[in-house]
């Protein structure tokens, strides 16, 4: 069988077709579940307090996927976990959630999201899971952890006019809440670091240019890190995705690990 000979127009003419349907394949089928490990070093001098940050599970069946989340959060060993909220949109599948969380071998510490709220799921087993656990699910409250040298705070999303957590001088202070906009409704309070996510940083985002669309609560806190009045915020992008979106493109689905 004769082959057309392959020339160099013909093969850039080829790729040029093939490049976008390789694109669409990737953020449809391949960058949904294709965590990232990002290091995050905040320390000055030598650190001695070292995190997971994650967030945003919205788990919708994929307990083969979960399941590796949770093993590698295990596999980088932190001193604690933290959780930002969102573990499901559909409380039927909050059960196998649970289950394949309390597979997490170190303090697990979150706060709920809209979509928790939303799901009307109770938070009584949420409570018990992160327990079971060593660690905490915190709505409106606080607590002193490694060896009393870091204070927790828990933010619930309830509103904006929300009361702000109070800081405890004298101690590290870490502030989880969902909706990273809220750090503008914090009045100039202090933290030493705030943890968000909500965002999922667009889910799909443009070279050179940022997302496309987030959700409302986000504005300009839509990736990363940032500098505020209130203290270095840091937005991670999330695990899973929003209702039926199972699409990604450049912006991968993160665990953090903070050094502090």
């Amino acid at each position: 069988m004769n082959f057309p000979k392959l020339n160099r127009r013909r093969f850039f003419k080829t790729a040029a077709l093939m490049a976008p349907l390789a694109l669409v394949a990737d953020a449809k089928w391949i960058e949904p579940t294709r965590v990232k490990l990002c290091r995050v070093n905040l320390a000055k001098g030598k650190p001695s307090h070292r995190f997971v940050h994650f967030t945003d599970l919205h788990h919708k069946g994929d307990r083969k996927y979960l399941e590796s989340v949770v093993a590698t959060i295990n596999s980088q060993s932190p001193d604690f976990v933290c959780f930002t909220g969102d573990l499901i949109e559909d409380g039927k599948f909050l059960d196998e959630t649970l289950e394949i969380l309390a597979g997490v071998k170190t303090p697990m510490y979150g706060i709920p999201g809209n979509h928790d709220y939303w799901s009307k799921a109770s938070f009584e087993p949420i409570k018990k899971c992160f327990a079971a656990t060593g660690g905490a699910w915190l709505v409106d409250e606080q607590i002193e952890i490694a060896s009393g040298k870091i204070n927790l705070l828990g933010q619930a999303q309830i509103g904006p006019r929300h009361p702000v957590p109070i800081a405890k001088p004298g101690m590290m202070n870490i502030l989880l809440m969902h909706y990273p906009a809220w750090v503008k409704n914090l009045g100039g309070a202090k933290y030493d670091l705030i943890l968000a996510g909500h965002s999922h940083g667009g889910q799909v985002r443009i070279p050179f240019y940022g997302p496309v669309l987030v959700p409302f609560g986000v504005d300009e806190f839509d990736l990363g890190l940032f500098q505020t009045a209130s203290g270095p915020l840091y937005v991670n992008p999330g695990i899973g995705y929003i209702y039926d979106y199972k699409f990604r493109f450049n912006c991968r689905p993160e665990i953090t690990v903070i050094e502090l």
